[in-house]
């Protein structure tokens, strides 16, 4: 066991010379077994073990006798132990969320806690036969290349030196060394979906290959290969695409298929917290090459417009009342600040006439019927047209800012200065200044 254990730590770079470990015990015989190989190596990488424990109360007596277990294997080895106890069933429905995964997110809130405490590497026990688990798991819920990977050896600060053991293995284990453990009644019910495809699943496949858990780990293997791959892809991606409203719809279409995917679904996830599902993938790649929109989420819209694919918040309905123009004024609106105030230097296009202070100009967003006349051609359209051929995306355009007298546009945002408002003398010119992120 110790063998095996140590080519995965080497294979995975698991544990560095003198590091802090804490061990997630939950007094199973695959925590157990994390807690006693890492003691035994503990003199070799000159470790210093930890143990930390969760009491979700939802088994009462047992719960209690699971917590007990870990306090006395602790107390016998010398190891400092925390422990925490979580009301699992009040948590979870106040949440709105299953037992089980408020449970794991109650560990995991703990673990990573004590982690920045201790400035520690967080163990967990997980087997071969929990990825294989898993892999199945996600590909019965429709998942893609990303759900293959299952359970990665390591990830962030947690580490599973573990992972290429399998279950079969960690009993043998136990049992050599007349190691005790704890056995949680509810692994023996089918009522979590885990339970029933290690119960009812792996043993079939395990008919067909007795090495199946390991073939699953060597397929997760490989699909962490080409999910990094793509990950590297899809970052390039994301600035070759990229343009200033959004991404060019052609560029994209350019792409691989697998690299355009792997990158919708990455920009989704690390922007806007959204996972998306195969069947949203295909969605976004039809809006892509055809234009349209695609409802994410109720915050969130894909969008294709004039060949640039976006994602938009949904409206809010996005007004800016009337402000009079004045000298020295300063305003927010929309994360912005608006300042104005007589011209010194160079004249960015954002300078207005003087004389407007005595004419009613006034900050607003656009209204039906504004009109902007550009001052070189000395041509009138409708903002509106103007707008779109500057192919400022619809939705930000009700977030923009003009000034104006009456419908007469005397300057845009992200537009410029009209003819109306425009000045040919630096002393009788106001400049609009806008920082962004206010």
């Amino acid at each position: 066991m110790n063998n095996l254990v140590e080519r995965t730590i080497r294979k995975y770079d698991l544990i560095n010379f003198g590091d802090k470990i804490i061990v997630a015990l939950s007094g199973g015989a695959d925590s157990v077994t994390l807690f006693h190989v890492l003691y035994s190596l503990r003199e070799k990488y000159n470790i210093t073990i930890y143990a930390a424990h969760v009491n979700h109360n939802l088994r009462g007596d047992e719960a209690k006798r699971d917590e007990n277990f870990c306090r006395s294997l602790c107390k016998k080895y010398g190891v400092e132990i925390f422990v925490k106890s979580a009301d699992i069933k009040n948590l979870a429905i106040k949440r709105r969320i299953s037992e089980e995964l408020c449970g794991r997110n109650e560990r995991y809130s703990f673990f990573e806690e004590l982690s920045q405490n201790l400035d520690a590497k967080i163990a967990t026990a997980h087997t071969a036969s929990d990825n294989a688990e898993t892999l199945l798991f996600n590909i019965a819920r429709g998942s893609s290349i990303g759900g293959v990977c299952a359970i990665p050896p390591k990830r962030d600060n947690i580490i599973r030196p573990l992972i290429e053991v399998t279950r079969f293995d960690i009993e043998k284990y136990c049992s050599d060394n007349n190691f005790e453990f704890v056995t949680d009644s509810t692994n023996f019910t089918d009522n979590y979906t885990r339970n029933n495809i290690r119960h009812n699943i792996i043993p079939v496949l395990k008919n067909i290959n007795m090495s199946f858990e390991k073939s699953a780990m060597h397929l997760s293997e490989s699909a962490r290969e080409i999910n990094e791959h793509l990950d590297h892809a899809a970052q390039a991606a994301d600035e070759a695409c990229k343009t200033e409203y959004g991404y060019s719809c052609r560029a994209l279409l350019s792409l691989d298929i697998a690299v355009l995917k792997h990158f919708l679904a990455v920009i989704c996830k690390k922007n806007y917290n959204i996972y998306l599902e195969q069947k949203h993938i295909y969605l976004l790649c039809e809006i892509i090459k055809n234009g349209g929109s695609l409802e994410l989420s109720k915050n969130y819209t894909a969008v294709v417009k004039q060949g640039i694919f976006r994602i938009v918040q949904s409206s809010s309905g996005v007004f800016f009342d009337s402000m009079s123009l004045k000298e020295n004024m300063t305003f927010s609106f929309e994360g912005k600040q608006y300042s104005v105030c007589k011209l010194s230097g160079v004249d960015d296009g954002n300078t207005v006439n003087t004389d407007l202070l005595g004419q009613n100009a006034v900050f607003r967003t656009r209204r039906p019927g504004d009109k902007f006349t550009y001052p070189k051609r000395n041509i009138t359209k409708p903002l509106r047209k103007v707008l779109n051929e500057l192919k400022i995306p619809s939705e930000q355009r009700d977030k923009i800012l003009i000034l104006a007298v009456g419908s007469t546009v005397m300057w845009c945002e992200n537009v410029g200065v009209s003819i109306q408002g425009h000045s040919d003398r630096i002393d009788k010119a106001l400049k609009i200044k806008i920082t962004e992120g206010v």
